[in-house]
């Protein structure tokens, strides 16, 4: 039974780079008990509510994200994760409308599981961070603000990781320093970076 949603239709209709690869993807993920939403700006397919799996497209690949791939079999070896912070989702990615069409019948394997995975009430073990290792100039900053101490550990886990990733992710530590400085008034007003 399919389970699409014409609402949808303008991101498959609009992808320019990946059009023929994620409406390849969209057929073969519906072909199973999911219903398709859209989730985070991109095509989302949930069972009874759940997510379950994404369609992603990026410069280089498209891509199936399975949310709970980390628990998945994979017994192809087909699911990359996409950075190491990243605990539980996994893609598999493709450069082609042939890699797709090749892989067809263990796409749709996947799938399965993964709905199987989620009828099962199944979780992924996630690792606990027991401290956020901050940047130095970051905790730098910190030590001589204490408004800002104050505020920053006031916020969530995890909008504390992603500034502190944001501010990781520049190689000069001029960079750092200048996101940090750029992100003070957020962080002092209770934001997230993203908020």
């Amino acid at each position: 039974m399919e389970r699409s949603n014409p609402q949808l239709d303008f991101y498959f209709e609009g992808a320019t780079k990946w059009h023929d690869e994620v409406a390849a993807l969209r057929r073969i993920v519906l072909k199973g008990e999911l219903t398709e939403t859209l989730k985070w700006g991109v095509p989302c397919y949930a069972y009874n509510g759940a997510n379950v799996v994404l369609i992603h497209t990026f410069k280089d690949y498209c891509a199936l994200l399975f949310i709970k791939g980390a628990i998945l079999k994979d017994p192809q070896g087909i699911l990359v994760q996409q950075t190491e912070n990243v605990q539980a989702g996994r893609q598999v990615r493709f450069t082609s409308l042939r890699q797709i069409m090749t892989q067809e019948a263990t796409l749709k394997a996947y799938v399965a599981e993964a709905v199987e995975t989620e009828k099962a009430g199944l979780k992924v073990a996630f690792k606990k961070d027991t401290e956020l290792k901050l940047v130095e100039e970051f905790r730098l900053s910190l030590d001589q603000n204490a408004a800002l101490r104050k505020a920053f550990d006031a916020l969530t886990p995890g909008r504390q990781r992603a500034y502190n990733l944001y501010f990781s992710g520049a190689k000069q530590s001029a960079t750092r320093v200048a996101r940090i400085e750029k992100c003070i008034p957020q962080i002092l007003k209770g934001k997230g970076l993203d908020d």
